[in-house]
């Protein structure tokens, strides 16, 4: 857990440069439609660092991954055939055979899955890029998409609006625990899509 001490401390110092919201948003940007890693320790590390602007990072957050998200389904819609072996054999979570099994409920709970996949762990790009594929609702894929993330962006601006400062503290003195529940629950993540989707 050292490394992973030793990156948040480095991640935490975007928040004192001018370069963290540009930071939050091409990662979010990204992992929202190519990009495994996900953003939460940066929004993270940036309210810590400056928490009366911890609205406004949430805010940047949801943007940049709803338009992350659109890019992801214009992959899917448009450029599938040709990079679909690309996914699958390099992005963790993807393969032909889940993507069969999705196709075969996306219509009726398309909106559901990409709500779900937006606000959780589960990995929220292969979603975007399955409802391109799928030919899903443009509008109601944006506003799943929209609610999900704002959802999760702002709810954690909001624990540190709400406890300022005192969560700092609470993060550096359970920071193993912490670090190994986030990672147990991106795991999950991808477990939910190996062995239920």
């Amino acid at each position: 857990m050292k490394f992973f001490k030793k990156l948040y401390d480095w991640v935490l110092h975007w928040a004192e440069t001018p370069y963290g919201p540009l930071a939050l948003f091409l990662l979010c940007f990204a992992e929202s439609s190519i990009f495994p890693i996900p953003p939460d320790p940066l929004l993270i590390a940036l309210c810590l660092g400056v928490i009366k602007k911890s609205w406004r990072f949430a805010f940047i957050a949801s943007v940049a991954s709803v338009l992350g998200g659109m890019l992801g389904y214009l992959i899917g819609y448009g450029l599938w055939d040709g990079v679909s072996s690309f996914f699958f054999e390099y992005v963790p979570g993807f393969s032909a055979e889940k993507f069969q099994y999705v196709l075969g409920h996306y219509q009726e709970q398309g909106f559901l899955y990409v709500f779900l996949a937006g606000l959780t762990p589960i990995p929220y790009k292969v979603f975007t890029i399955a409802s391109g594929v799928f030919k899903m609702n443009f509008p109601l894929f944006i506003l799943a998409s929209a609610i999900s993330r704002s959802l999760r962006f702002f709810g954690v601006a909001a624990l540190f609006w709400k406890f300022g400062p005192s969560i700092k503290v609470f993060i550096d003195k359970y920071f193993n625990i912490l670090g190994w529940a986030f990672f147990i629950l991106l795991f999950g993540g991808f477990l939910v899509i190996k062995y239920l989707i």
